[in-house]
């Protein structure tokens, strides 16, 4: 057995522009005719085998190896070379071109996944994650899953620190989805119980603590507007120390509100805890006030008034009186058109906006407003994102004949005063109508009703055909809002007590609209039928009756609810 390896180099290449390597244990077919070539020294006059080209030692030799006067460097091993062997491969430019393609193919994937890190599976007990490129806006099209395993018996606390993902009331476009692992591996996951399984929009979910050590969470966006995401992190905890923020309601045993959502009529707590005590809450905001001088504020002031409130103030003196209102502090929520958190004062005992006095919000006093009549309605409305100090604000009751009236001015019959604009243009601005009397060739303008047909399906026919929106009493901005909310409604439709359902989910969604422009709640009555014929059936498939009725007007006056 030879105690070395032979590498002989094929001289048949010398004439191609590539290197052949041949196996000296494969024995090829010897040429047919082999070229003579006479040996010459080197110029040193070394002869080819010396150990000068580094490998004289380690090469065979053969007899017909020749040397070229003043041959490259490299070309000297070829000169040693023989034709007994032949090559049994061959490197080429084609291999070249395949693996600087596999090559170039990985360096993309890699800075791929530097770019836009996304999704993993995280096994710490605690740890954070974001959308891809946060907190710049995430890409289109994207697809990320995280899975957070933690110990056994454990539970995940989850808390969204940051979140702005496009979406509308059924986070169809982008979305982020939680998924709760089932059994002891975790692997069957099965929509988040106790919460909403999508969240998009600019307010961060509440946060989510889990049954099991199992979570994922999901996050998809589609291929138009993008946001600037989320940031979120989870720790592992046991499970009796699961918490909520300050700012949020725990039942449950874990399940964490907003507490826009306490105390809102709808049961979304299992032990209905979110709905307990609600009279108390109610008392502090909004009601009617009918002394003749009083104060009112927003909940909680001069602390930031919670989320999601709707107050309403009714403010009714002596008839022959008129009303004056001042705001001494006033710090709202900031919008261009007062979209967001925003007091409406209006002048009757509704909020039609033909009574509408003006619209405010931001950190600016609004004037002193007087009221032309007896009664005078303040709402004031907070969203579910930024809230602010609120407002104090006091009236006092005025003998409407003690008014005095600008040059500017023209003073009705009862001592009010107007905008000379508003004398004989066919509207009766003066409650006892003299700014139309002795009025000829008056040109009136055409009546336009703030009401609007009723266009969503489910809640035509109902014995009222005309609504108003933005719903300011379940912040929905229009029907076609609505419509979206009521598509899950519609799958109780075989239900025996369907017609019921109806007629109390539309009447809340999609109100009753008044001559006004207001809306009327629907009457308690409308409510207790209601769950008394459904509670039942819905108990059946699992499902609460989602409603207190107790906060609906105890009435069967059409002018202060509906009812059929």
């Amino acid at each position: 057995m030879k105690d070395f390896t032979e590498i002989t180099l094929c001289p048949e290449a010398l004439d191609h522009s590539k290197t052949e390597f041949c196996n000296p244990v494969f024995e090829g077919e010897e040429p047919r005719a082999a070229p003579s070539a006479k040996r010459l020294p080197d110029e040193d006059g070394t002869s080819p085998t010396s150990p000068r080209d580094g490998l004289g030692t380690s090469l065979g030799q053969h007899p017909s190896s020749a040397r070229f006067p003043h041959p490259p460097a490299g070309q000297q091993l070829w000169g040693q070379a023989g034709w007994q062997y032949r090559a049994d491969c061959k490197f080429t430019w084609l291999c070249v071109a395949l693996m600087s393609t596999v090559l170039l193919f990985l360096i993309a994937l890699l800075l791929g996944i530097i770019i836009h890190p996304c999704g993993g599976t995280l096994r710490g007990p605690e740890g954070s994650f974001s959308s891809p490129n946060y907190p710049g806006p995430y890409p289109p099209n994207a697809l990320c899953i995280w899975r957070i395993e933690v110990g056994p018996g454990l539970a995940i606390q989850l808390k969204m620190e940051m979140f702005s993902v496009e979406g509308t009331a059924s986070c169809l476009f982008d979305r982020v989805e939680l998924y709760e692992g089932q059994g002891a591996g975790g692997m069957d996951p099965a929509p988040a119980r106790g919460s909403p399984t999508r969240f998009c929009g600019n307010v961060a979910p509440p946060t989510f603590n889990t049954n099991s050590n199992h979570l994922r969470v999901t996050f998809i966006s589609d291929s138009s507007v993008g946001a600037p995401g989320f940031s979120a992190r989870y720790r592992a905890v046991a499970p009796s120390e699961k918490s909520c923020a300050w700012d949020e309601h725990l039942c449950d045993q874990g399940l964490c509100l907003h507490l826009g959502f306490v105390c809102d009529g709808f049961h979304d707590c299992m032990d209905k805890s979110d709905e307990a005590n609600c009279s108390v809450k109610h008392k502090e905001c909004g009601g009617p006030l009918t002394a003749l001088e009083g104060y009112f504020s927003t909940p909680s002031h001069p602390q930031p008034y919670p989320h999601q409130q709707l107050c309403l103030w009714q403010i009714s003196v002596p008839v022959g009186h008129v009303i004056d209102l001042h705001f001494h502090n006033f710090s709202l929520e900031s919008h261009e058109d007062c979209s967001f958190d925003f007091v409406e004062v209006h002048d009757s005992a509704g909020t039609g906006t033909a009574s509408l006095m003006g619209r405010f919000c931001g950190h600016q006093l609004p004037p002193t407003l007087t009221s032309s009549r007896h009664v005078m309605t303040v709402l004031f409305v907070a969203d579910e994102g930024v809230a602010d100090d609120g407002f104090f604000a006091t009236y006092q009751a005025r003998n409407a004949t003690e008014k005095t009236c600008s040059p500017a001015e023209f003073s009705c019959g009862n001592g009010e005063c107007r905008a000379l604009e508003s004398v004989c243009d066919g509207w009766h601005d003066c409650p006892d109508g003299t700014d139309e009397l002795n009025c000829t060739e008056v040109s009136y303008p055409a009546f336009g009703s703030v009401c609007e047909p009723v266009e969503v399906e489910m809640c035509l026919g109902l014995g009222y055909n005309a609504t108003s929106f933005p719903n300011i009493w379940l912040a929905i901005p229009d029907q076609e809002g609505a419509a979206e909310v009521l598509q899950d409604y519609q799958t109780l439709m075989e239900l025996a007590c369907y017609q019921h359902l109806r007629l109390l989910i539309c009447s809340l969604f999609v109100p009753k609209c008044t001559p006004d422009g207001g809306v009327l709640q629907p009457c308690r009555a409308v409510c207790l039928a209601a769950e008394l014929r459904c509670q039942q059936s819905l108990g059946l498939l699992g499902i609460l009756w989602p409603i207190n009725c107790n906060i609906l007007p105890d009435s069967n006056d059409p002018v202060e609810c509906f009812q059929p």
